[in-house]
């Protein structure tokens, strides 16, 4: 299989997906200018609380950098460097690897403290289980190198659910680990050059279309409770499930990064930070059967219970195609609540969405201070969508009186050609979704039946096409919407 060499511009189609037209986006940028957003970088504790209603509502302030990998501080040099082939790895796509992984990781994890090391896969076809990462450490893929997930479900062993989710994403009970794992590290780079990690995870999704899985599928990449990490200049293929997970970290960096998968692979998210905090992702290119990216922070009374937000969150430079879902998704899961976002520069064709809040009675938390800001859109069916009533719950003990509360949401200079309705916003009765904003939206040529649909939410509009809803009335001796 060809793969781009640069996330964001791919050498050539994939899966049938027509590449952007470079004309579209030079528009689009002549249209659209810059707009540099800066956040105060908080650490995530103890409380899901959202900010005070006079600061959730305020004009986000301005950044100063077009880049936000500066959230990963490199460690330094790595003292140890070793090749996976000094393990017993072999690279013929058929023996298994796992235990030359397994081994090779547990005798580096002892420079940790003396300078950090590095395992290096060289070219070829790498065929393992599942195995851990350890800290002060590197993962580094040579061109032409690649990790294929093993079919064995037996080498995908079982761990504990996440606490802020209190049982499998998909099943009751237990669930697979990630084929790349790690716990409570500091100080991981996982990268090389254009190197491949694929999951070979079509096994994993004929179980789930055929009722047969057991337990929730394993992600790709998955981080946990961990400091300071850097993904890049790798293409992930073909997860079984989510395909990079960082959850419960902080001072994560994802850039540079291709994640491909077919387009009806069920639930083959790109990059889902969960319960994290100064999350950068950058230049990527993603293409899915579920969101681009998804920002989450645990589901219904379990996440509430742990209180564990996602916040001060960079989504910068990312395009792509998700027929099913959106660019950029905030939930369903965000129940410890979601707050400090920007995103920037978005561009996502023949998509169901481009940008969508997912909430439900029961999930309770918020969604705060979120700016999106110059997004292009072609041949994308709802543009902007705030969705309810999924039913989607952990069990029978959530609240239903716990309901979100969503204030301080900012959509400003957006194009869109070949949508297919106007935007749809729908809030949950008795819950508050104010301050919601929008300005310079164009959405091209509609049919004239085209109507926003606009249910329990507030705010204002300025310089939108076609005319916004009643519920988001110009305010003219207001300025926090129309000079923010």
């Amino acid at each position: 299989m060809d793969v781009p060499e640069r996330p964001w511009l791919p050498k050539k189609p994939w899966l049938g997906v027509t590449r952007p037209s470079w004309v579209m986006i030079l528009i689009a940028i002549t249209l659209l200018g810059l707009s540099w957003l800066q956040m105060s970088p908080t650490r995530p504790v103890g409380v899901a609380t959202p900010p005070a209603s006079g600061d959730a509502g305020a004009a986000p302030v301005e950044h100063p950098s077009s880049s936000c990998s500066g959230f990963y501080r490199p460690g330094g040099g790595r003292r140890v460097v070793c090749s996976i082939e000094e393990f017993g790895g072999v690279g013929d796509g058929t023996t298994s690897n796992t235990d030359a992984f397994r081994r090779a990781v547990e005798h580096l994890k002892a420079f940790a403290d003396e300078g950090g090391s590095q395992l290096t896969v060289p070219r070829g076809r790498w065929l393992t289980g599942s195995f851990n990462l350890t800290s002060n450490f590197t993962l580094y893929l040579e061109e032409g190198a690649i990790i294929l997930g093993s079919q064995d479900p037996k080498e995908w062993p079982l761990i504990e659910p996440l606490p802020s989710y209190g049982r499998g994403r998909e099943r009751l009970g237990a669930r697979y680990i990630s084929l790349i794992h790690g716990d409570g590290l500091s100080d991981v780079v996982i990268t090389g050059q254009n190197g491949s990690i694929d999951g070979q995870g079509r096994m994993w999704w004929e179980l789930w279309w055929n009722r047969t899985l057991k337990h929730t599928r394993g992600h790709l990449l998955e981080l946990m409770n961990s400091h300071n990490i850097l993904i890049s200049n790798l293409t992930f293929i073909n997860s079984p499930f989510w395909t990079i997970h960082p959850v419960y970290c902080s001072n994560v960096v994802v850039k540079n990064v291709t994640i491909l998968a077919p387009l009806n692979a069920p639930n083959t998210d790109g990059i889902d930070p969960d319960s994290s905090s100064n999350v950068c992702i950058e230049d990527c290119y993603i293409e899915s059967g579920d969101d681009l990216v998804a920002i989450k922070s645990g589901w219904d009374q379990y996440g509430i219970a742990m209180a564990y937000p996602s916040s001060n969150i960079v989504v910068r430079r990312v395009s792509g195609t998700t027929p099913t879902c959106s660019g950029i998704g905030f939930g369903s899961e965000m129940s410890g609540g979601i707050s400090n976002v920007l995103v920037e520069d978005l561009h996502v064709w023949n998509s169901a969405a481009a940008v969508r809040l997912k909430t439900d009675r029961g999930r309770g938390g918020y969604i705060s201070n979120i700016t999106i800001a110059n997004v292009t859109m072609e041949r994308v069916k709802i543009p902007i969508r705030f969705s309810r009533g999924s039913n989607d719950h952990a069990d029978e003990g959530y609240d239903p009186k716990a309901v979100p509360r969503i204030n301080g949401v900012y959509i400003k200079n957006v194009v869109g050609i070949g949508v297919g309705k106007a935007p749809v916003l729908e809030g949950i009765e008795g819950t508050i979704y104010e301050k919601i904003c929008f300005r310079n939206v164009s959405l091209g040529r509609l049919s004239p039946k085209a109507r926003w649909h606009c249910e329990f939410v507030a705010g204002e509009a300025y310089d939108v096409f076609p005319t916004p809803c009643q519920q988001l009335k110009n305010n003219g001796s207001s300025s926090w919407c129309r000079y923010s």
